[in-house]
């Protein structure tokens, strides 16, 4: 399969993507070496390869929820550099 001008514009509106008309030839150029790189890749022998289904065999080691004992609101506030009655002040992030 060879990337066109019209395929690769069929393309870039299925991602949402605007693209000049500059950039165009070097992206199907791109794609075309992609594509024939996948072709290179049919013409292995694979037929008594198993496909990988996991990267590795190792599971998940998950701990035990514990309940820990928590800290109170004042503890919390005790080393803030700025702080209210009862809550952390910081700056403004948004305006």
């Amino acid at each position: 399969m060879q990337i066109d001008q019209q395929t690769l514009q069929k393309i870039a509106h299925l991602a949402r993507l605007e693209m000049s008309e500059s950039s165009d030839h070097e992206m199907i150029d791109s794609l075309n070496s992609v594509l024939t790189w996948m072709e290179e890749l049919n013409e292995l022998d694979t037929e008594n390869v198993q496909p990988l289904i996991h990267m590795t065999e190792e599971v998940n080691a998950l701990r035990e929820d514990k309940i820990v004992p928590n800290i109170t609101r004042e503890q919390g506030l005790l080393n803030a550099p700025k702080k209210d009655e009862e809550y952390f002040r910081v700056p403004k992030v948004m305006e």
